[in-house]
């Protein structure tokens, strides 16, 4: 099984002022692609910084995924930091400095131009427009913090990452606490390898109370244990059943 990390980068996270957005977006395709996704980690725009985690996430993961800091502006860095994690000088590459001048036309300046600076030995990979493709070097993957097009980008990758692996959802709604079923969802989970089981509040105004999961790279497994739950589960507390195949 594969597994990936992300690594957002930006001072305006870590401060409050944008509210992150994108690592949700990311689980859920990792998850539809049968790929676990272990690790977030959120650092501030320092190049010595960013190429630690860098460093540290791309060793021990199979996949990695960076958020943020690659615009025109002085505080977007991540590309240098990636360059700095690999030990390669920056180079321009001609067909992205094209393409970002076509794009911005006579308002294109050099800091527009710094976005086509990569790695040396990174290519860019994913959708066919240059301006939507994404930077990859090794193993990771080099995406903007902006929501509508990191989830441009990261669709774009989705034929790259897709190894015909899916995980599957089994979801049931229940009436009462959560503590009323935590032994009973324990059990499940011990008995059941391979099988990730989670329990969660609802949301206000649901029609439910809490909602036990169970994720597997195994469709029958996640049933299974989603069956021997409910099993046991008093029936008139079971609002509903949800089963799918993604989270």
């Amino acid at each position: 099984m594969r597994t990936a990390a992300c690594l957002v980068v930006g001072n305006e996270i870590l401060s409050g002022k944008i509210e992150e957005k994108n690592v949700a977006v990311l689980a859920r395709m990792l998850f539809s692609l049968g790929i676990e996704f272990r690790r977030v980690v959120t650092c501030k725009d320092e190049i010595p910084t960013i190429a630690r985690e860098v460093n540290e996430l791309r060793a021990s993961h199979d996949l990695v995924f960076t958020s943020g800091g690659i615009g025109p502006t002085h505080d977007d860095i991540t590309i240098d930091g990636v360059a700095v994690a690999f030990g390669v000088p920056l180079d321009r590459e001609p067909r992205i400095a094209d393409a970002i001048r076509a794009y911005y036309g006579d308002a294109c300046t050099e800091h527009h131009l710094r976005m086509a600076n990569l790695p040396r030995g990174a290519d860019y990979v994913g959708e066919t427009d240059p301006v939507f493709t994404t930077l990859r070097m090794g193993n990771v993957h080099v995406l903007p913090g902006v929501p509508w097009l990191f989830a441009r980008k990261l669709e774009g990758l989705r034929p790259l990452l897709d190894a015909g692996e899916a995980f599957v959802n089994r979801t049931v709604f229940l009436r009462g606490d959560e503590g009323d079923y935590a032994e009973l969802l324990e059990r499940i989970a011990n008995t059941h390898p391979g099988v990730d089981a989670g329990s969660y509040l609802a949301p206000a105004g649901a029609d439910y109370d809490c909602r036990v999961t169970f994720d597997s790279a195994s469709a029958s497994a996640a049933q299974g244990a989603a069956d021997a739950f409910v099993a046991e589960t008093d029936p008139a507390k079971v609002v509903r059943r949800g089963d799918s195949g993604s989270a």
